[in-house]
């Protein structure tokens, strides 16, 4: 008679044999490797060097084999122009920050964790984007921040927006936005979600819309695509 053996994990929650194993869990000792990275465990360090030394790659096989079967991309075409894209760039060069890595790039948002709409919404504009749900974490109680978060290859390219700090370069607006009276929009949705601010000053009925920015280029694409919106803004040092 032909045995079938039991994996404890894909058990329901509630049956008895999962809490048993659970348990169970708790009596075992620590992994070897607890506490440790490739880079500060001596010996998986010196295996590292030899790997990189020989050009060894143990996972070539299983990654090929993934990406036939499509578990890994092995293509990142661009992006299809649109005003979801428009206003991820423009929320980019606000708030947001690429980061490169040997393998990857990261992209980050941070929101104010208490507006749960704006979360939603760019957590769901670049999930549609990247076709990959995002990482949401809240980073610090104190503070009140929470990031989303997404890994993947070409974000700089594909996005056309520098890596690292952007405080100082030159900033263009994208023909393709700025060609099109939606896409501008959009784009100017993304800046101000992410550096803009709104406030009525009740005595005198006046409306005032700020964004708020210490790249010059940025400030002055603003102004610039208010003004082809039929605005007439005003522009201070680091407001517009």
């Amino acid at each position: 008679m032909k045995r079938f053996s039991i994996i404890p994990n894909l058990l329901p929650k509630n049956d008895l044999r999962y809490k048993k194993w659970r348990e169970s869990l708790k009596k075992r000792p620590s992994p070897w490797c607890t506490g440790f990275t490739k880079e500060t465990h001596s010996s998986i360090a010196k295996m590292v060097r030899t790997f990189k030394r020989k050009k060894i790659d143990n996972f070539k096989k299983w990654r090929d084999e993934m990406k036939k079967i499509g578990k890994i991309k092995s293509n990142y075409p661009e992006f299809k122009k649109s005003g979801d894209l428009a206003e991820l760039i423009g929320m980019v060069l606000g708030d947001g920050h690429i980061e490169k890595f040997p393998r990857t790039e990261g992209l980050t948002i941070a929101c104010n964790s208490n507006n749960s709409g704006f979360i939603k919404r760019y957590s769901k504009l670049i999930k549609k984007l990247f076709d990959k749900k995002p990482y949401v974490a809240r980073m610090n109680q104190e503070k009140n921040c929470t990031r989303v978060r997404i890994y993947q290859k070409n974000i700089s390219k594909r996005l056309a927006i520098s890596a690292g700090n952007r405080s100082k370069i030159k900033i263009k607006i994208p023909k393709w936005i700025l060609l099109n009276e939606e896409f501008l929009k959009r784009y100017l949705r993304g800046l101000y979600e992410a550096e803009g601010s709104f406030c009525v000053h009740k005595p005198t009925y006046t409306y005032k819309f700020l964004f708020a920015n210490r790249n010059e280029s940025l400030l002055q694409n603003v102004f610039r695509a208010l003004k082809i919106l039929g605005f007439h803004p005003h522009k201070s040092k680091y407001k517009i």
